[in-house]
């Protein structure tokens, strides 16, 4: 079994620990903590965030600080969907009711006259308020929640609508049991047809005269109102899509592979390809994203609270990988301290043969996780320790003369 020296371990035992402020990355906000987040609302500078247990929380200035904006929503409110109308907003509740605020979260009054079913999604259109619920369908309403009435014409048996999208005079449905995929009502819904996909869609976004829907099995684009889907997933190595957002020509997706593995990806050119924009995540789940004056917030899974990043951050790690890298370099594995999944990337400038691989912290060989030769490019592996004892671990990177070693932590 072969063993790094020890004064290779102690230098980067040393090492290790100093920053490299130049390596662009997610940051975590101060706060909701402990708390899962469902759903965004940007209304200027106000940013909420509807959470798993905490109900509302607002922010005025990108995450800095948080304050629970949930006077009359009741106890522990569940809030899986937010909405802005004018100077309205609208909270969905997972007990099967809608409230409304008109103070930006200060006081909540019911709106909820005729919903019963969880509300997993919200939209606006001029007047006409949407809900979409589980098992319920479709309701309308058009004064403000006071009464609600389902349209779910063509929607088929108890159906589960978990997102909602306005274009122009379409509006789309994201569903899940039975015909699931996406539908379509020209008519503010009295009236659906089936629009396609035929996969569980959580998700939307619209750019121009470009659709996107989020699916458990990626992204698909449509470009004529839904008439047609083209799948849209190179480079989307995480498939389970619950968030997307838009920004100019950008595209992010946020995913989920289940437990604490996904993250969000970019597109500048509608899906045509992806790339990761996850350094710095420690929860990959994402539920939900939202682009706030010039940063993106995710929102996170397993209590993991509301995560930023400059859009500038990752516009230019996309536009970067049409040039090769300027010289090797060994990226912190992420999550960090992780559980048994966790991501390495690393830069190769020229073809090279590589090596890398895990060390214990005696220095003994544990894994090996690449071992040949590779093309210039942005490269990334992943190490599952679902095996291996808690502990800290070194990982080393050889490509000819150039050689790096980090520390990762797996916790459980």
């Amino acid at each position: 079994m072969r063993t790094l020296s020890n004064s290779l371990i102690l230098v980067t035992l040393f090492s290790l620990f100093v920053p490299n402020p130049l390596r662009a990355q997610w940051v975590q906000t101060n706060g909701p903590y402990g708390q899962s987040v469902y759903s965004f609302a940007v209304s200027g500078t106000n940013l909420f965030a509807g959470t798993s247990v905490g109900g509302v929380f607002l922010s005025t200035n990108n995450g800095t600080n948080w304050t629970p904006v949930n006077t009359g929503l009741g106890s522990f409110p569940f809030v899986r969907a937010l909405a802005i109308s004018g100077t309205d907003l609208f909270a969905g509740l997972n007990s099967g009711a809608v409230f409304r605020s008109t103070n930006n979260g200060a006081s909540w009054t019911a709106a909820s006259g005729g919903l019963t079913d969880p509300v997993f999604a919200l939209a606006v259109s001029g007047a006409n308020l949407f809900a979409g619920t589980l098992f319920g369908g479709v309701f309308l309403s058009t004064n403000n929640g006071t009464n609600w009435t389902p349209v779910n014409s063509g929607l088929g048996s108890f159906p589960f609508v978990q997102a909602l999208a306005v274009s122009g005079t379409n509006l789309f449905a994201g569903t899940q049991t039975q015909t699931a995929g996406v539908f379509r009502s020209t008519n503010n819904g009295t009236s659906w047809i089936y629009s396609g996909v035929n996969q569980s869609v959580d998700a939307f976004a619209i750019s121009s005269t470009n659709l996107f829907a989020g699916s458990w099995q990626g992204v698909y684009l449509s470009t004529n109102n839904g008439a047609n889907w083209t799948a849209v997933n190179s480079g989307l190595t995480s498939p389970y899509v619950q968030a997307l957002a838009v920004n100019g020509t950008n595209l992010f997706a946020g995913t989920n592979t289940g437990g604490n593995s996904g993250g969000v990806f970019l597109s500048t050119n509608n899906g045509t390809s992806w790339t990761e924009v996850s350094t710095g995540l420690n929860y990959m789940n994402i539920l939900s994203l939202a682009v706030s004056g010039t940063n993106l917030f995710a929102g996170t899974g397993d209590d993991g609270g509301v995560w930023r990043r400059p859009l500038s951050q990752m516009v230019s790690v996309e536009e970067r990988q049409s040039v090769l890298p300027a010289g090797f370099f060994l990226q912190q594995n992420y999550p960090n301290p992780f559980n048994p999944l966790t991501t390495i990337k690393y830069d190769l400038p020229r073809e090279s043969f590589i090596t890398l691989k895990l060390y214990d912290i005696l220095g003994r060989e544990v894994a090996t996780l690449v071992n040949k030769e590779e093309h210039a490019g942005y490269k990334q592996a992943t190490w599952d320790a679902a095996r291996y004892a808690s502990g800290v671990y070194f990982y080393r990177l050889q490509a000819g003369d150039f050689v790096a070693t980090k520390k990762l932590i797996l916790l459980r």
